[in-house]
């Protein structure tokens, strides 16, 4: 059992910055593709970032890109999700998810995953 837990999220201006975490139980973090969703109201869920279990796939949203970077820290057992650039419709509930099937490319499918996170609140004020 892999229990996530996200944190970070909050309410910041159009432009501005967040980091979120996202924090995994068990000692083999480091076997786990890791990737970042999120969903806003009426919206499904939607890719925003992966990162391979070996750390050298990494793959994002091309809404994302060039503002968005995930990286991991196998020691620390976490994900991160650095927002930069953050516009309105950045706003939603992301949540981190484990792919625990030794993937190789980072997993762009919510299907892939294993484990899911409770989500964290992002808001985006203009």
């Amino acid at each position: 059992q892999v229990q996530l837990v996200e944190s970070g999220g909050g309410l910041v201006q159009a432009g501005g910055s967040l980091r979120l975490s996202c924090a995994a139980s068990g000692r083999t973090f480091r076997n786990y593709g890791m990737g970042w969703f999120r969903q806003a109201p009426g919206k499904e869920r939607e890719f925003v970032a992966a990162i391979s279990w070996t750390g050298r796939s990494i793959d994002y949203a091309d809404s994302v890109k060039g503002r968005f970077t995930i990286s991991r820290d196998n020691a620390k057992n976490t994900v991160y999700l650095q927002m930069n650039s953050l516009k309105p419709e950045d706003t939603a509930v992301y949540y981190c998810a484990a792919d625990t099937a030794y993937t190789v490319a980072a997993v762009r499918s919510p299907h892939e995953y294993d484990y899911w996170g409770q989500g964290t609140q992002v808001t985006v004020s203009s």
